[in-house]
């Protein structure tokens, strides 16, 4: 067999892997919201959201919303059917302040 042999990953491509940011438009609300994506923990993605952001007053744990995802050049996006897991507020010195809105994407194209 001649050529450069094909690489194949052994691990499924975490969505960090594949977009860089999800937007959220929330009907009750005039306002974008975007934030980078963060794969802080093993059990999913999740963004940080400072504490005296309106977009708390919008969403809650258990709400599935469409969300809006881009990829690092932001050039596509895909909208997936999403999850909110859990609203944490983060008082470590890192993200003092925020509050972690973990993310669950229930729906990605193609599978």
């Amino acid at each position: 067999m001649t050529g450069k042999p094909i690489k194949r990953r052994s691990e499924r491509r975490s969505i960090t892997d594949q977009y860089y940011s999800v937007e959220f438009s929330v009907k009750k609300s005039i306002f974008l919201y975007q934030f980078k994506i963060r794969n802080i923990s093993p059990e999913g993605i999740c963004v940080l959201v400072r504490e005296d952001s309106d977009l708390l007053n919008y969403i809650k744990a258990g709400d599935i919303l469409d969300l809006k995802y881009y990829k690092t050049d932001s050039s596509q996006s895909a909208e997936l059917k999403t999850e909110i897991r859990h609203i944490t507020e983060n008082d470590k010195r890192r993200f003092k302040g925020l509050y972690l809105v973990g993310l669950s994407i229930l729906r990605r194209p193609g599978l």
